[in-house]
């Protein structure tokens, strides 16, 4: 049972999204808002066909539903009595700027000091510096919050002692003769921890616990324990428990080993975005 006001943020598929959210609101809850988790990567699910057509667009974004469970009473009531029916805004401000409900990843290949060139960051400065009339183009955009996908290291991180298998996430490898590389870490989905560490510190009250049904490889968990939060995570595939239960204990001794200055883990101890 969730606290009255508890908020909740459920990725979904643009294909079905709609589905999701109508299954929300049928469990009571309240719509809030719809994020949206832009990428430029992804492989297109579709069939080549004559003439240059095909069945499907390539995917760059994933919504993220953010819904609140109904208050009682008013929101400071609630916040008074529970904790619960606010974001945290202040923790999710990027650069002192207001957080906004469009979240940015950028190119695998970008560094802390250059960009790709077909970094979507990058292109959306671009646009936004054209329309402006600047002849000026910034290195980063500066109102929204931005991370790249879950590289190797990242995934990987606290399951050195776990065995390995093919990541089998590229059809295109397969295609042309070679092997898929191995990974300890092995489920498909894997969420960047800078995403979720961002979504943990803007719903989750500090101090409060953070619930995820569907647990996968556990980056939810990860992020709950480096943003100070309980984690109770839920998980029907055996495999991804053991995967969960070592990523989480790993990035929870790295939570301790946290600069107090500046939030910033110790060398070595960060992710690999």
């Amino acid at each position: 049972m969730t606290r009255p006001g508890a908020y909740l943020a459920a990725f979904g598929a643009p294909r079905t999204v709609h589905r999701l959210t109508s299954g929300l609101e049928d469990a009571g809850l309240e719509v809030r808002d719809t994020l949206l988790w832009l990428y430029g990567s992804g492989m297109p699910k579709s069939r080549r066909l004559p003439g240059g057509r095909g069945t499907a667009l390539k995917p760059a974004y994933e919504p993220i539903i953010l819904a609140r469970k109904p208050l009682v009473g008013t929101v400071e009531r609630n916040l008074a009595v529970s904790g619960t029916g606010a974001l945290n805004i202040d923790a999710a401000r990027v650069e002192d700027r207001y957080p906004a409900n469009i979240t940015l990843a950028h190119a695998p290949g970008c560094t802390s000091e250059r960009c790709e060139p077909d970094c979507p960051t990058v292109l959306i400065d671009r646009a936004a510096e054209r329309q402006r009339g600047a002849s000026t183009v910034l290195p980063q955009a500066s109102r929204l919050f931005y991370c790249p996908k879950a590289g190797r290291r990242e995934r990987n991180a606290g399951c050195e002692t776990l065995p390995v298998r093919e990541l089998d996430l590229f059809p295109h490898i397969k295609r042309a003769g070679r092997r898929p590389p191995p990974a300890a870490n092995h489920h498909p989905t894997v969420k960047p921890l800078a995403l979720m560490r961002w979504l943990v510190g803007l719903v989750a009250p500090a101090g409060g616990v953070v619930l995820d049904p569907f647990c996968g490889s556990g980056t939810t968990g990860c992020a709950a324990v480096l943003e100070d939060r309980l984690f109770i995570g839920i998980e029907r595939e055996p495999e991804y428990v053991t995967v969960a239960r070592a990523r989480i204990a790993h990035w929870a001794m790295q939570a301790h080993m946290e600069d107090p200055d500046d939030g910033s883990l110790e060398e070595g101890g960060g992710s690999d975005g």
